[in-house]
């Protein structure tokens, strides 16, 4: 019974983190949405922070099943795989949206072991990849692997995506496409 209440309570938290983001998200409305008081909520998770990270063990979880068993094909085509998962993720709204400056959310996240290790396998595994692919020259050499994994990693929390889906003239589908061709193609006519 108590799995399932911090299995409820997390879907919920990452639901309004994808919609609200974490500034605008509050536990009241986590709490609301699951049913339970406030205060049985803080039982499950000390603090909004604990909760947002919560949120993120669980898409880091998925992330490195979605990474496990992706077929061993060409690298670029992996890196491509995932960048479309997440922003698929995030146009159905189960991408939690959390600011890259809050100190004490930063804080909380780092010292979740859950949350570093899985941030750890993907960034190694996509690193890998992205090193693969400047070997092959599909990806620029010059850029630092680096900067491209975080380029990568920032088509999870685009807000182009949400734009280009509130403008109602493109589906789901023609804007994954249109940004994966952006960032992986450039905007340089060939």
């Amino acid at each position: 019974m108590l799995k399932v209440r911090e299995d409820a309570i997390v879907q919920a938290a990452s639901r309004l983190l994808a919609e609200k983001g974490f500034d605008l998200m509050t536990v009241d409305e986590v709490a609301a949405d699951v049913g339970i008081a406030k205060a049985s909520l803080y039982k499950h998770f000390p603090s909004k922070e604990a909760l947002a990270a919560a949120a993120m063990v669980k898409v880091l979880d998925r992330a490195c099943a979605f990474l496990a068993n992706l077929p061993d094909t060409h690298p670029l085509d992996q890196l491509k795989a995932v960048v479309r998962w997440m922003m698929q993720l995030q146009l159905a709204g189960e991408m939690p949206s959390l600011p890259s400056q809050n100190s004490s959310l930063r804080a909380t996240l780092m010292n979740n072991k859950a949350y570093m290790d899985g941030l750890m396998e993907a960034s190694d595994r996509m690193g890998a990849w992205i090193e693969q692919a400047q070997a092959q020259g599909l990806i620029n050499q010059q850029l630092p692997a680096i900067a491209v994994l975080y380029t990568l990693y920032a088509r999870a929390c685009d807000p182009v995506l949400d734009f280009l889906k509130m403008g109602e003239q493109l589906g789901d589908e023609q804007i994954v496409e249109l940004v994966l061709s952006t960032c992986f193609d450039g905007l340089v006519s060939r």
